[in-house]
């Protein structure tokens, strides 16, 4: 397990990932199976059937005293390359504590067992509206969506995915010349270990309507969209750069978004952050198996600096997805 998890670490550097705690993730999913419950917030576990390929495995948070046939506002979790969706699971908490449903997936061939489709970018978004096709459609717990009260929290790549799933039109041809002027980039030096030349494919991006909100942790790619890309993301957004983020450096990913926007973000530079300091803080075995992401970052308390992260987070859901 240790040289496993070892191997995530070293992988999930170049896009930031959400490395799960070790027995969680891997467990076998059935469709909202409970969990746990922590600090009376439900837990649930789903798989939700995508089409031909396999199920999408993902879980929900439940607010406590949500009364059954309720209608509540969601919010989905896009996790960093190589993760899963246990990954920001307090932050999760935190917003179910403030009346959310919360679902969050593993992204399929883009999580800390399988890699096979991590560049494979535009499925990320996809599989996004499909995690919220299906709670709209089943909701959870008794609980029902109500669809003009949904927001898109995403770290790493998976700020990229929510940004794409508001409306964001990337321009993948931007990566060559990104990774020839630096390839020393964490991203640039993943593809090289890889021998894959850049992605320079033009998919079709996969929108949702319905998403009306918008966190990006440290959202990585930033530097594809561009203004024309950002111009049909015109829903609130918050936007979060840690200063010091040594995986996607200033200033061509979150700074990059911020000056793409055409209305200007919710912007919180974190000063002394480094970039995995954007997730919780690690276990101990965890710690020891994969030093790059839970090594401790000089002068930054990053178990402080979550508590306030995720009831700035809460607060902006609050306020953007207030009822109309």
């Amino acid at each position: 397990m240790t040289s496993r998890l070892a191997l995530i670490a070293a992988l999930a550097a170049a896009l930031g990932a959400a490395v799960p705690t070790p027995g969680l993730a891997g467990a076998p999913a059935t469709a909202a199976t409970p969990v746990q419950a922590a600090a009376a917030v439900t837990r649930l576990r789903l798989s939700i059937p995508d089409g031909d390929g396999p199920a999408i495995e993902g879980g929900v948070w439940l607010p406590p005293g949500a009364a059954p046939g309720a209608r509540a506002p969601l919010v989905v979790i896009s996790h960093g390359n190589g993760g899963s969706w246990t990954g920001h699971a307090a932050t999760a908490e935190a917003l179910a504590r403030a009346g959310f449903m919360v679902a969050a997936l593993s992204h399929t061939g883009d999580n800390y067992r399988d890699q096979s489709r991590a560049t494979e970018v535009a499925e990320r978004p996809r599989q996004l509206k499909r995690l919220i096709d299906h709670m709209v459609e089943t909701g959870a717990g008794g609980l029902q969506v109500d669809p003009a009260r949904i927001g898109a929290f995403g770290f790493s790549s998976g700020g990229f995915t929510v940004l794409a799933a508001a409306g964001g039109r990337p321009d993948l041809t931007r990566v060559i010349d990104h990774c020839r002027a630096n390839p020393g980039f964490y991203d640039c030096r993943l593809l090289a270990a890889r021998g894959s030349a850049p992605v320079v494919y033009a998919p079709e991006w996969t929108h949702d309507g319905r998403i009306r909100a918008v966190v990006a942790a440290a959202p990585a790619l930033g530097y594809t969209f561009g203004r024309e890309g950002l111009a049909d993301v015109t829903v609130p957004v918050q936007l979060w750069r840690p200063s010091q983020d040594r995986v996607l450096p200033h200033p061509f990913y979150a700074q990059a978004v911020h000056d793409a926007l055409p209305t200007p973000p919710d912007y919180r530079v974190v000063e002394g952050a480094d970039h995995f300091d954007m997730m919780p803080p690690c276990s101990a075995e965890l710690a020891a198996a994969a030093p790059m992401v839970c090594a401790p970052t000089p002068g930054f308390d990053r178990a402080a600096f979550q508590q306030a992260f995720n009831a700035e987070v809460a607060a902006f859901f609050t306020r953007e997805l207030a009822p109309r």
